[in-house]
């Protein structure tokens, strides 16, 4: 799958002369938590997010003395050193690039230009659609030898059944030769699967229900 099938277009952005407290409002009225900074042509120049506004002036909103802080333009606190993607990035690369950065968000870029920005909260969206958990299904795990092939075999064991197979992933195992398998299959009982899975010789490790391995 492709960023560019999951990133925002609609993107609240802000230039670098505007007030922090400028960017504090826009932050709050559309409840987000990053706001890219851009220039006239739309290129991307820094970030700022809330925690940016919290590090930079920790006690302005306990000291009255201190608002002036929120004043200052956002260039003086906005991170320049900006990881991005490209809209044809593959979103399961971008989602490693989010655990190995511990980051928020990142802006998606194109020719210089700012066209879009993805979040950790799209990217979890996104989990959810690609493995079909939010719809009514049952999962089913299988331990298998880690030979070429075997996704076929059990897969076309389940297709005898008629039942849809919402998503597969693939897993190593704790020994090296043998790989799990996840099915999640669409129906809410799976027993008639599982059983024609083990009649067949193959490990089921969940679900630890009527049928499954105990």
């Amino acid at each position: 799958m492709f960023v560019e099938m999951i990133m925002k277009r609609e993107i609240i952005s802000i230039y670098p002369h505007h007030t922090i407290n400028e960017a504090l409002t826009l932050l709050k009225i559309n409840n987000i938590g990053h706001l890219p900074i851009v220039n006239e042509d739309n290129q991307l120049i820094g970030i700022i997010s809330d925690r940016d506004i919290r590090d930079a002036a920790p006690s302005i909103f306990e000291k009255k003395e201190l608002h002036h802080q929120l004043e200052k333009p956002v260039s003086t606190i906005m991170k320049t050193d900006i990881i991005t993607a490209h809209p044809l990035d593959f979103v399961e690369e971008l989602s490693a690039v989010f655990l190995k950065n511990k980051i928020g968000c990142i802006p998606i870029v194109e020719q210089t230009k700012l066209v879009g920005i993805v979040t950790e909260t799209d990217m979890l969206h996104t989990l959810i659609h690609l493995t079909g958990a939010h719809q009514p299904s049952s999962q089913i795990e299988v331990k298998v030898e880690n030979i070429a092939g075997m996704l076929a075999k059990v897969t076309s064991i389940i297709g005898k059944r008629k039942v849809n197979i919402a998503s597969v992933l693939v897993y190593p195992g704790n020994d090296e030769a043998y790989k799990i398998l996840v099915f999640r299959i669409q129906t809410m009982n799976p027993t008639a699967i599982i059983q024609d899975l083990q009649k067949e010789g193959y490990h089921v490790l969940s679900p630890n229900g009527p049928g499954g391995d105990k």
